[in-house]
């Protein structure tokens, strides 16, 4: 990575008047933070790992039970109900007993989940299980980006939140290579895929208990100033404790003025949940849940039949890891804001060529055409979201703005996933993709009008650049 291998210290910076510190020569500081947040974002990897290990079973499972069509599909989207609980309720342990807390049961959910899934006798104990492993997901989604960015420097809180998608992405492809590695191992193959999950589930709890508190929550969620400072200290080795103190004057005072300006639902707080939910809404009505769960059934359509499922699980997952690389490279160097531009007019490029291609009959160029959207996608979307709904609420109000754009996220991927096979069906090919080119170029037109650059600015300024105080 570009953090390790660096000597860090602290320069002193101003923005707004507005003391703080950003990295810039000092290899232990370095590797600390990338561990911790490496840690968390570890999270991601089993998020990943878990929604799509799932994919070598579900026919094994609907044999070995006999389940009809309709109990199929809930047992394949148990997970999915369990996430979009846990993305609405994640807020809540987050804020009543801390970050680290929370990060180290998802682990145990995650666990738990992967272990029941494996052993399931019957398709009622496997349902639960997996909607326990679905809890785990979807508070993961806001705890672990919000954790990160709270320990981050800005110069490299991008790079730093934006692992959680890139471990997202790789749990992804880890998941289809061990399918394929365990698809000959037997009868019971289809519990190994499911159950091998448990591995990574223990290693990343017990990294958890490596894991300091976030100092932003201690200081403001808890009142423990003490404690508040030794974990600054911790992330600054290189800042004297006076400046260390001033920052957590700074810290504090901003959680004050935000305490004494109401709750979460207030017009103050308007940017920031228009943003968060806006961002989650637009990353869903691109079709990215839709081509990423029904490659097959759209390469099918271009006649590819059997190469679809070689297609989806080798190239995309290829695709979107080496260009995941790319967004994560670039967040902290272009911006977020840059990033959506470019993920947009990628969007509306492949996604019109796709559209254009059903209603010609060229459909050569579809997987091309996937590939490029899955990049665009990647740079774009899936490298900004996770990070820019951590940055933009304020200390007080970060765990449940994160949970309302994980829980918009979340929502809107059931829907799109729910409906996308009855929109294929019902309309022609063509008019679907240009639905979602459309939704793109809107995109577009917000990213122009309201999203700002938050790169490499500090937490507590960001919320005055939004005029929350």
């Amino acid at each position: 990575m570009v953090l390790l291998g660096q000597v860090l210290s602290f320069q002193q910076h101003s923005v707004l008047g507005t003391r703080y510190w950003v990295l810039a020569t000092s290899s232990t500081m370095n590797a600390r933070i990338f561990f911790w947040s490496l840690t968390s974002a570890l999270a991601g990897f089993l998020f990943g790992f878990d929604t799509v290990v799932i994919s070598g079973a579900e026919k094994t499972i609907q044999m070995l039970w006999g389940l009809s069509p309709g109990l199929h599909g809930i047992a394949m989207a148990s997970a999915l109900y369990g996430t979009v609980v846990g993305s609405l309720l994640g807020g809540w342990p987050a804020d009543r007993f801390g970050r680290k807390a929370t990060l180290l049961w998802i682990g145990i959910l995650y666990l738990i989940g992967a272990v029941g899934s494996a052993l399931a006798p019957n398709v009622t104990v496997f349902i639960a299980a997996r909607v326990i492993g679905g809890l785990g997901i979807g508070i993961s989604t806001v705890v672990a980006p919000m954790y990160i960015s709270e320990i981050a420097p800005p110069k490299y809180r991008g790079r730093l939140a934006g692992m959680f998608q890139f471990n997202i992405v790789f749990g992804i492809l880890i998941a289809f290579v061990s399918n394929a590695l365990l698809a000959g191992v037997g009868d019971n193959a289809w519990r190994w895929m499911l159950g091998v999950a448990a591995f990574p589930s223990l290693l990343y709890a017990v990294f958890c208990f490596g894991l300091p508190e976030s100092p932003r929550w201690l200081l403001s969620g808890k009142g423990d100033r003490e404690a508040g400072l030794q974990v600054l200290q911790r992330i600054e080795p290189g800042a004297s404790q006076a400046d260390v103190a001033a920052e957590a004057d700074s810290i504090i005072a901003a959680s004050s003025e935000q305490a004494s300006s109401g709750h979460f639902w207030t017009a103050r707080l308007r940017k920031p949940i228009m943003l968060a939910i806006l961002v989650a809404f637009f990353n869903q009505m691109s079709g990215i849940n839709a081509i990423l769960y029904f490659a097959p059934r759209i390469f099918e359509l271009t006649g590819l039949g059997a190469k679809a499922a070689l297609l989806q699980s080798i190239g995309i997952g290829l695709t979107n890891l080496v260009f995941t690389f790319v967004g994560l490279w670039l967040i902290d160097r272009l911006g977020r804001r840059t990033l959506l531009y470019i993920g947009s007019f990628g969007y509306i490029a492949s996604l019109g060529l796709v559209a254009w291609a059903f209603f010609t009959g060229h459909y050569s160029i579809v997987p091309v055409c996937i590939f490029a959207f899955i990049a665009a996608h990647a740079v774009g979307q899936g490298a900004v979201i996770w990070v820019l709904i951590s940055e933009i609420f304020p200390n007080r109000h970060r765990a449940e703005g994160q949970t309302l754009g994980s829980f918009t996220h979340w929502i809107f991927a059931a829907l799109l996933t729910t409906f996308f096979p009855a929109m294929v069906t019902r309309f022609p090919t063509g008019y679907v993709f240009l639905f979602f080119t459309g939704m793109m170029v809107l995109q577009l037109i917000w990213v122009k009008t309201m999203v700002p650059e938050t790169k490499g600015v500090p937490l507590e300024e960001i919320q005055k650049q939004l005029g929350i105080v």
